[in-house]
């Protein structure tokens, strides 16, 4: 048994069912054990969608998704998925291909340092280096992706330690997995933090996306309740409580100063719940730094000038809640933050029944919602579009809306949007993009297609990177070298055997959706968007008044 077919054993043992690359010749060995091992290897068009791939796969499933590629170019395509799973906190195994040890003291033909290129971007990086020590290198990286703050990890594999046979069962056998015990907070912290909370006057709860990835969500829901305390998520925290919970305060997260930016202003205790600052900047919601904070999620978190915990409550989220939920004493309905709800809830329903051309964000995502069942999943590209859904698209359950917002990439729906489908087969998934993201990745549309892997992109167009043209006109009153010109978008569905569909009426967004959901293979729809609306937002939110 040679290094290469001992690395895809090991794989197995992990639970590996997918890998997503694209084969080169110093991973012929790789991909022959693949071939013969119970794992799908999925052929992409592009290593930048395999690495996205293996992003939105392990985030959905908090195992480590796979990628692979092949050494020199092929590593570098994949350094953007696997830096937005590393900020994400999605566990993530990148695996490269790389010359023989016998060449890499010379200047070489595609050789790079990939150890070194991907530790920056990683938790760990490691290169076989010898053939008996492959299982140990596969356990140290799978554990570490996959444990708290998950993130990537990498594997470089020399081609001529790729070949070479591994000798002994000890060195061809799968390193076990040893189970972690689960770690609790500390009674008196526990009643520490549970007197802060019953003396604050109006306490708010600050969800971020490590609540969801560790299970919290029902016991994030229940404390809110007992205690009645308000509930503010972060963009990767959407539906961690359900959007029609009376507590639920839905997202914070664009620039603009927003209705939940008040509440946060309003509170005199802020509880962070599996929030992370890379989610959404503290100098955002705490600007002059002393905002009474009380950290509650399994690790510790970074600290800056604007993010100071008074307390930490270091263990299990959702056994420190349940226990939280019996010491606190608060009976009274936060009735400050629930009046800003209504207004809240009024202004996001202003577009609703709107049938104006192009329609406005706020109608093709209301629109959206409609099609869309409480489980379906929506995957999210970057760009202003992005603002849009974080505000209005409303979820009922967590990871049912798929936000990049550590790193925050554009690209990223589309080969996010296959890992879902290839998840969960049985519900609808959708790819929502601006035309500037849309085309970073649409390849991988054929991939899709090649797999059978249905699911719906729907795409913006304005025919400009929106966002930035939003921030420019906000800062500078026009805009600059964002315009460009797009494809026709219906054909370009139909020339990779695809169902492509153009919104020329609003009454036609809801149809032609449920319509795509039908077909048996991918579909694009082109949807023209009316972005006066953003800055009619960002003048709008200027003048609040809460």
């Amino acid at each position: 048994m040679n290094t290469a077919e001992v690395l895809i054993r090991c794989l197995e043992n992990e639970g590996v069912k997918y890998i997503f690359g694209i084969p080169g010749e110093e991973t012929l060995e790789l991909m022959e054990a693949i071939k013969n091992s119970s794992i799908r290897f999925i052929t992409v068009r592009h290593e930048q969608g395999a690495a996205f791939m293996a992003d939105v796969y392990g985030r959905l499933t908090g195992k480590a998704g796979v990628c692979l590629s092949t050494l020199g170019p092929g590593a570098t395509n994949l350094v953007t998925g696997v830096a937005d799973a590393n900020s994400d906190g999605a566990p993530l195994i990148a695996i490269t291909g790389q010359v023989g040890t016998e060449r890499m003291h010379l200047t070489s033909h595609q050789y790079l340092d990939l150890v070194n290129m991907f530790t920056p971007i990683t938790k760990r990086s490691k290169q076989v280096v010898r053939p008996d020590t492959v299982n140990e290198i596969v356990r140290i990286v799978f554990k570490y992706a996959e444990m708290e703050k998950p993130g990537a990890c990498h594997i470089d594999l020399p081609c001529n330690i790729a070949a070479m046979e591994v000798a002994g069962e000890v060195a061809q056998a799968p390193l076990k997995h040893h189970r972690e015990n689960m770690v609790y907070a500390s009674d008196d912290v526990l009643r520490s933090v549970a007197a802060m909370i019953s003396e604050a006057k109006r306490p708010v709860i600050l969800a971020g996306h490590s609540a969801v990835r560790n299970g919290a969500s029902d016991a994030l829901t229940k404390f809110a309740s007992t205690a009645k305390i308000p509930v503010v998520s972060t963009m990767m925290a959407k539906g961690v409580i359900p959007c029609d919970n009376t507590y639920s305060m839905w997202c914070i997260g664009i620039p603009q100063k927003d209705y939940q930016n008040y509440i946060m202003e309003q509170s005199d205790l802020v509880i962070a719940i599996g929030y992370d600052v890379v989610e959404y900047a503290p100098a955002r919601w705490n600007p002059t730094g002393d905002k009474p904070i009380v950290h509650i999620d399994e690790t510790p978190n970074h600290i800056n000038k604007f993010y100071q915990p008074i307390e930490e409550v270091i263990g299990n989220i959702s056994a420190s809640l349940l226990s939280l939920c019996c010491m606190c004493r608060r009976t009274s309905d936060p009735e400050w933050a629930l009046y800003i709800r209504e207004k809240m809830a009024a202004d996001h329903a202003r577009y609703d029944l709107d049938k104006s051309f192009p329609p406005k964000p706020q109608k093709i995502l209301h629109d959206i919602r409609i099609v869309m069942g409480e489980d379906d999943i929506l995957l999210s590209d970057v760009g202003a579009h992005k603002m849009w859904i974080a505000r209005q698209y409303h979820c009922y359950h967590p990871n049912t809306c798929i936000i990049s917002n550590g790193f925050a990439t554009m690209g990223i729906a589309v080969p996010g949007a296959i890992a879902a489908k290839l998840l969960n087969p049985e519900k609808k998934v959708l790819a929502v993009t601006g035309d500037g993201g849309f085309m970073m990745n649409s390849q991988e549309l054929e991939t899709a297609y090649r797999e059978k892997i249905p699911f719906v992109t729907l795409v913006f167009t304005d025919g400009n990177y929106g966002l930035i043209k939003w921030k420019q006109e906000e800062r500078y009153g026009d805009s600059y070298a964002i315009d460009f010109t797009n494809p026709d978008f219906v054909k370009y569905a139909e020339s990779m055997h695809l169902k492509g569909y153009r919104i020329e009426r609003t009454e036609d967004i809801i149809p032609t959706l449920r319509e795509a959901f039908e077909q048996d293979v991918p579909s694009i729809i082109e949807c023209p968007v009316d972005y006066s609306a953003n800055m009619e937002l960002s003048e709008r939110l200027k003048n609040l008044k809460v």
